[in-house]
């Protein structure tokens, strides 16, 4: 019986990550990596378990994506080259963090994405597009760093790569949203080849988390073009509030 209601549990929150990850460009990581760590596994089970299904979802999603023809792929084979070497450094790093560490970083991860929820309309603004060399190397620099946060704590990077997209190239919320998929597809892979050559997945955890992101996904993908997502926003950014506070009192109490 035990068993039967963690398998829901997995489900239901791979499902949500993948519907919200998609729909957002965050992932999905940002849900599933805090039931993890209340469910008392070591920093880099959640990590390498999450990246699981962080690639489902994006794999997912950028098939839907591509279909509509979203996806800006010049742009985004040049970020993610740059992130799949932070991925392998950060699958690297998370067999030294400790978990109290973890829920630290992770807490204010969390409140970044939270703030970048609430504030995703006002990017949706118009920006003037630049493309100029300091701007890209701004641009590759904060890859490879989304990079390492991707592998360390299982997330996608979403929360780095929109609004440099948005706000510093000048692309549209339709097309950022896509690429980012796209992106993480790439960097995933990266990250859960570094994170199994140190034998860090629970394999079992994996495939469900999988299955229920791939499927929430294709839903987050398909309703992107026409749901209302500012009640959604709010009540998601309260809830990673939330959970970071939560996070942050449980690293103070050890």
């Amino acid at each position: 019986m035990v068993f039967l209601q963690d398998l829901i549990i997995f489900i239901a929150v791979s499902f949500a990550a993948g519907t919200l990850g998609s729909l957002l460009g965050l992932g999905g990581g940002f849900i599933i990596v805090p039931s993890l760590t209340f469910m008392s596994f070591n920093p880099y089970q959640i990590a390498s378990t999450s990246l699981f299904a962080v690639f489902s979802t994006s794999a997912s999603s950028t098939l839907t994506y591509a279909k509509q023809k979203r996806i800006d792929y010049s742009l985004g084979i040049k970020l993610a080259l740059i992130v799949i070497p932070g991925a392998i450094i950060g699958a690297y790093i998370s067999d030294f963090i400790t978990m109290q560490s973890f829920k630290l970083y992770f807490a204010l991860v969390l409140i970044g994405t939270s703030v970048y929820i609430l504030k995703k309309s006002a990017l949706a603004k118009e920006h003037k597009a630049s493309h100029s060399s300091a701007i890209m190397a701004f641009c590759y620099t904060a890859s490879f760093f989304a990079g390492i946060l991707s592998s360390l704590f299982g997330i996608g990077g979403g929360v780095i790569f929109v609004p440099l997209m948005v706000v510093l190239l000048g692309m549209s919320m339709h097309v950022s949203v896509p690429t980012s998929q796209f992106i993480f597809l790439i960097s995933s892979v990266a990250g859960l080849a570094s994170h199994v050559a140190l034998g860090h997945p629970d394999y079992m955890l994996a495939l469900i988390l999988v299955a229920g992101a791939f499927a929430g996904a294709q839903l987050g993908a398909k309703i992107s073009l026409r749901i209302k997502e500012r009640l959604l926003q709010k009540l998601l950014s309260i809830s990673l509030f939330a959970v970071a506070a939560r996070l942050i009192a449980d690293f103070f109490t050890g």
